[in-house]
């Protein structure tokens, strides 16, 4: 287990970098046109592949006051598996989660999707920037421990 250190409270300069560059990357997919549910169905996949509960409660509730439906919560683990998601959904759910396991790239087989056939390159780009940003907060609520309670 990692030892018990509260990131943010002890280093705040690198919790308020780490505010700017979500900004950034939640600005990247506004004007990339990508659409809200998309942007947090990338949070909650690339949360889920991590392990981070604390992201993972946030960015479902975030979903589903968004207008998410709980059936494609449950099912955005296996997301291929279903016809629940859009293409342009499907294009970013595959590409964030070969950034999320980036280290396995070249080894892991990957789903079938025509990510640069669906999304544009504008939108290629916001994704990576949003899942690179959940990725780092999920490393920061995982390493500080981040309390998950009812």
């Amino acid at each position: 287990m990692l030892p018990h250190v509260n990131l943010t409270k002890l280093f705040p300069a690198a919790y308020e970098a780490q505010l700017a560059a979500d900004k950034a990357a939640e600005e990247a997919a506004v004007t990339a046109g990508l659409d809200p549910l998309l942007v947090e169905l990338v949070k909650v996949r690339a949360s889920q592949l991590n392990g981070c509960a604390f992201c993972l409660r946030m960015h479902t509730r975030d979903a589903l006051e968004k207008g998410e439906t709980t059936d494609r919560l449950a099912l955005v683990a296996a997301w291929w598996e279903s016809e629940y998601f859009t293409p342009q959904e499907q294009a970013a759910l595959a590409l964030a989660e070969r950034i999320t396991r980036i280290g396995d790239e070249h080894t892991a087989p990957a789903p079938k999707v025509d990510i640069e056939g669906v999304l544009e390159e504008k939108q290629i780009a916001a994704v990576i920037l949003l899942t690179i940003v959940i990725n780092t907060w999920n490393r920061i609520a995982i390493a500080s421990h981040y309390p998950v309670a009812p």
